[in-house]
């Protein structure tokens, strides 16, 4: 081949530079690039590949005339085979005789590539790739040669080093859009169902995936369930709970971190919906609020996916914002409740008040009208009558003072030592249907006020709603003390049961409704708790401490 002139030299550069800069598009201009480097250089094949700096191997991008480099994925470790010597030494490299010459690409040889001219790509020092070109019949390539394809791979290069900022600027672009059509659907909705379905269809969409599943942490048993899904609605349906630290969803909420799972049919999942479903390929990453774990978002595809890091980072920054959406969501859910809580509470409390208040008014009115005219016997019930009236509006005003100061956290716990059954017998009030049947030497260390006001509530319960004796016991079981108040009555009514430590329920009988909510409360101010349990010959109450 002769030495080109300086003109026509400058004219084959220039139709380089055209291409660079008539693209934008990486893989239009690595193609467009491809044509004009065989025309100007006479060659039968061509090819770029671009460095991947994490496994420091050379991915085949483009060819032409060896397509197949592309379309197997070959990838070349630098220092090894001719592409990999040409990046470890930043010089240009020719191969005379590729029959002869150490290659590692066995597609060289099956295309019947005789010779070879390899150059690096470079931008500020840093190689980013190589461009070879190569021929069917054996040619010695020349200095000019060398230099022309060198002075092309160096205005290849700023070509694509600009279009892959290009392509990385438009990436980030289209992540912010796609994040912020997730903050919209995150305040455009307070209601949890609506918001989480609205943000799994968008979440869906932005990653490609066929399914979307949201599993929040149910904190009492240590499980995801699951609460929203799309595509995958039978996860939802079959009310799936997945264990922390198992199976897939499992794994993310305890390593917090996301997972990838390339292939679910040889993965250990535990919810048999994913593989009934079709699902080849997940990825997860977990929900964290205030760096607490409070669930696990997952993405699926019904066909084998290589997610990539960006897949990660993206799905990473919605699980951000849906993490924060749905505690939104839950804070507004709680706030309706509790204000709809305080409504009926003032509502409830206002007729609770109102029926001893009257009660004594009326009586007290007709006293002072009619003290002369009436029967002495009729006097003494009416006095009698607005006592019991008066007394049940003084505890119910306690009652609720009780409770005020338990809402607004108020109630101190001041633990202490005490010797248990000489705490309760007071409680008693020397009466002869309830039995104190505690060991005499147990000692316990807790708040004798806390005490007082849930085993007295509790006696008050069983006196007023089951039937003598009232007993109460103790054992220490465990880390925990439990004392217990039976009765003989014939027990709590099936359907009062879900609502028996609510505000203002009870089973008749005349009392307030507020002494178990009451009783509880205080239980849950000291760390412990308060249960029902149902018994052959009555009703069991059981005040649960743990031992200090």
């Amino acid at each position: 081949m002769h030495a080109r002139s300086s003109p026509t030299r400058l004219a084959e550069l220039q139709a380089v530079t055209d291409v660079a800069l008539a693209h934008l598009e990486l893989e239009d201009l690595l193609e467009e690039l491809l044509q004009r480097i065989r025309d100007i250089l006479d060659v039968d094949t061509a090819a770029i590949l671009l460095l991947d700096r994490g496994e420091n191997e050379l991915v085949a991008r483009a060819a032409a005339g060896i397509e197949e480099e592309v379309e197997r994925g070959v990838r070349i470790p630098v220092g090894t085979g001719f592409a990999g010597r040409v990046a470890a030494e930043r010089t240009p490299v020719i191969l005379a005789d590729v029959d002869h010459a150490d290659v590692l690409n066995p597609l060289l040889h099956e295309k019947g590539i005789k010779s070879m001219l390899g150059v690096p790509l470079h931008i500020g020092g840093h190689v980013i790739g190589v461009l070879h070109v190569g021929t069917l019949v054996l040619r010695e390539f020349t200095e000019d040669d060398v230099e022309l394809l060198q002075l092309v791979a160096d205005r290849s290069a700023i070509a694509i080093d600009r279009a892959r900022l290009y392509q990385s600027e438009r990436a980030g672009r289209r992540r912010l859009e796609q994040v912020q059509a997730v903050t919209d659907v995150a305040l455009a909705h307070l209601e949890l169902e609506e918001l989480m379905h609205a943000l799994l269809v968008r979440t869906r969409d932005i990653l490609d995936a066929d399914t979307c599943a949201a599993l929040l942490l149910d904190r009492e048993t240590d499980e995801l369930v699951a609460r929203s899904a799309v595509g995958l609605e039978e996860e939802v349906e079959a009310g799936v709970r997945v264990p922390l630290g198992k199976g897939f969803a499992g794994r993310v909420a305890a390593s917090r971190k996301p997972i990838i799972l390339p292939d679910v049919d040889t993965a250990d999942v535990w919810n048999p919906i994913l593989r009934e479903k079709g699902i080849k390929s997940m990825l997860g990453v977990p929900l964290i609020v205030r760096d607490e774990v409070t669930g696990v978002l997952h993405v699926g595809k019904l066909v084998h996916h290589d997610f990539t890091q960006d897949d990660v980072e993206l799905l990473q920054l919605v699980a951000e914002r849906v993490a924060l959406a749905i505690e939104r969501a839950h804070l507004h859910q709680e706030t309706v409740w509790l204000d709809q809580m305080k409504l009926n509470f003032v509502a409830i409390a206002s007729h609770e008040l109102r029926t001893p208040a009257t009660s004594v008014y009326g009586i007290l009115t007709t006293l002072r009208a009619r003290r002369d005219e009436l029967d002495p016997r009729v006097r003494d019930e009416l006095e009698e009558t607005a006592w019991e009236q008066s007394d049940r509006l003084r505890r119910l005003i306690e009652q609720l003072l009780d409770l005020s100061r338990l809402d607004a956290k108020s109630i101190e716990v001041q633990p202490q030592p005490l010797v248990l059954r000489e705490a309760l017998m007071p409680l008693a009030n020397g009466s002869a249907d309830v039995v104190i049947d505690v060991d005499p030497g147990l000692a316990i260390v807790a708040d004798p006020l806390v005490l007082e006001r849930v085993v007295s509530n509790l006696i008050r319960n069983a006196r007023q709603h089951g039937k003598p004796p009232v007993r109460v016991t103790a054992e220490q079981r465990d880390r925990h003390l439990r004392i217990s108040v039976l009765d003989c009555g014939e027990g709590v009514e099936e359907e009062l049961v879900p609502r028996l430590f609510e505000r203002f329920e009870h089973g008749g009988g005349g009392g307030t409704g507020l002494g178990l909510a009451i009783a509880k409360a205080y239980a849950n101010a000291h760390g412990g708790d308060l249960y029902y349990e149902p018994e052959p010959g009555g009703a069991r109450f059981d005040f649960v401490l743990p031992r200090a």
